[in-house]
């Protein structure tokens, strides 16, 4: 790895800890797992470590909360020549947040592995200047290319996270990306499936072609076929004139089918067979066509079990299951809450000539504890409601939607519950708890009808009859 701008120096890490065991860990998973990397270096106390800061600077620190006197101690290791990894046994979302407030820029809670310790130093170094020298005073060596599994960071390819789970993620889109095999993304809604699709496109060969995206949930059944392989005029009413399809538009390029678990078996099966032959026809058409397409599909649904229940050919899953990817749940990488929400308040504030710039702690910590079952999308949306119902520099508690407020957690339509009603004991009518069940589905995916429906296994048109009902009982 080239740190600090192209260096091959070795980076010097400070261990200050108490505990002598703890520190002879941490010097053992640095020496076993980084190589030559890092130059870890251990003390016992705060002043002994300030005292080498000060011969040695461009250093990461990797402090004790308890040794160095709690988080107000963090701000003399810190400085624009090192930086400060807080660490502690008593690791909690308050903690995390008022030690990097106090000018750590990551936090481990202990006990934690090599994996993670590594993954903490690699994306602190990430974030140097690329123009910073580093003048570590330890004993020089080249150092190894970076490892094609190094890839945990903030900016990949409109990704944003560093933490291991994506780190992987990152991995897989890197190591596949040049191959002309189909993909197929799998991950619940929301966590970023046709962004996924968008960075294997963009770092394939095809990047120069067209990526074209079809969501096959929102479409109705009888215009699939047409929306993938075209029409020519008069192959059905209101076929006005010849259309090309979504395959021929990708021609040189990808086709992204997202939710291609909610397309019919009928169509499934002309699939299947574009993807064997790599010709198209159009409906109402006899010429066939070639194209190079490369397929990315996506569902937020387990195809085994859509296999099972017959909603899904098994032939047409083999044919696409060549390289897949799984995207991790939010609550799977709770690390990368923050950053996200960091990213979505600038990006709006910005948009909408706010003044918003952080959290203050309590409202971090909500969001740490939030369960997130409408994933990044649902933070997106939950960041971007604060910035235009509210000014401000800083988000507060208040501010938060109360969906956040009521307890920190909404759980996923399958395990939905009701809150019960104010008064002890009381049983809510079953059309409350039915509203209830639904509208907590509708914002899980972020407003969208067809996914939340999706999702409840039941049609949109339900959702939209339900509400009318419940709007004509309100207003009876």
């Amino acid at each position: 790895m080239g740190f600090g701008g192209g260096s091959q120096e070795l980076v010097q890490v400070l261990i200050v800890d108490a505990d002598p065991v703890q520190r002879r860990t941490v010097s053992a998973q640095l020496t076993a797992q980084a190589g030559f990397r890092f130059a870890p270096v251990a003390f016992a106390t705060k002043a002994e470590a300030l005292e080498c800061l000060a011969g040695r600077p461009h250093s990461i620190v990797v402090a004790d909360l308890e040794t160095v006197g709690g988080v107000d101690q963090l701000g003399g290791l810190s400085s624009n020549d090192s930086s400060v990894i807080a660490m502690s046994a008593r690791g909690s979302v308050h903690a995390a947040v008022a030690a990097m407030r106090a000018g750590a820029i990551d936090f481990l809670p202990k006990p934690f592995g090599a994996a993670a310790l590594l993954d903490r130093l690699e994306a602190a170094i990430a974030q140097w200047p690329a123009a910073r020298p580093l003048e570590t005073k330890s004993a020089e060596m080249p150092l190894p290319k970076p490892a094609a599994t190094s890839l945990a960071r903030e900016d990949f390819e409109g990704f944003i996270g560093r933490s291991a789970a994506m780190g992987l993620v990152y991995d897989q889109i890197s190591r596949i990306a040049p191959s002309k095999a189909p993909v197929f993304v799998t991950g619940e809604s929301g966590t970023g499936k046709e962004l996924c699709a968008e960075a294997i496109h963009g770092r394939s060969g095809r990047a120069a072609g067209p990526f074209i995206a079809i969501n096959c949930s929102a479409i109705p059944k009888d215009l699939m076929e047409s929306e993938i392989f075209g029409h020519v005029r008069g192959a059905f009413t209101g076929a006005a004139e010849t259309r090309l399809g979504a395959a021929e538009l990708a021609d040189g390029g990808t086709l992204f089918l997202d939710e291609i678990g909610e397309m019919d078996l009928g169509l499934q099966a002309k699939l299947l067979r574009f993807i064997q032959s790599g010709t198209v026809q159009r409906v109402g058409d006899v010429t066939t066509r070639r194209v190079d397409v490369r397929i990315v599909c996506a569902t937020h649904r387990d195809p085994f079990a859509e296999i099972a229940a017959g909603r899904f050919r098994e032939d047409l899953f083999y044919r696409l299951h060549v390289l897949p990817i799984q995207l991790p749940a939010l609550r799977e990488r709770p690390e990368d809450v923050l950053p996200l929400a960091s990213a979505f308040l600038a990006r709006y504030a910005a948009e909408e000539a706010r003044g918003f710039r952080s959290f203050d702690p309590e409202a971090a910590a909500m969001l740490m504890r939030h369960a997130w079952p409408g994933n990044v999308r649902e933070l997106q949306n939950a960041i971007r409601r604060v910035v235009v119902l509210h000014q401000g520099t800083e988000v507060t508690v208040a501010m938060l939607p109360s969906t956040l407020r009521r307890g920190g957690t909404v759980l996923p339509p399958d395990f939905a519950v009701v809150e019960s009603r104010a008064a002890a004991g009381a049983v809510a009518p079953f059309w409350e708890q039915e509203r209830s069940i639904i509208e907590c589905a509708v914002e899980a995916h972020g407003g969208n009808i067809a996914r939340a429906a999706a999702a409840l296994e039941i049609s949109p048109s339900t959702i939209y009859r339900k509400r009318q009902a419940w709007l004509e009982r309100r207003t009876a």
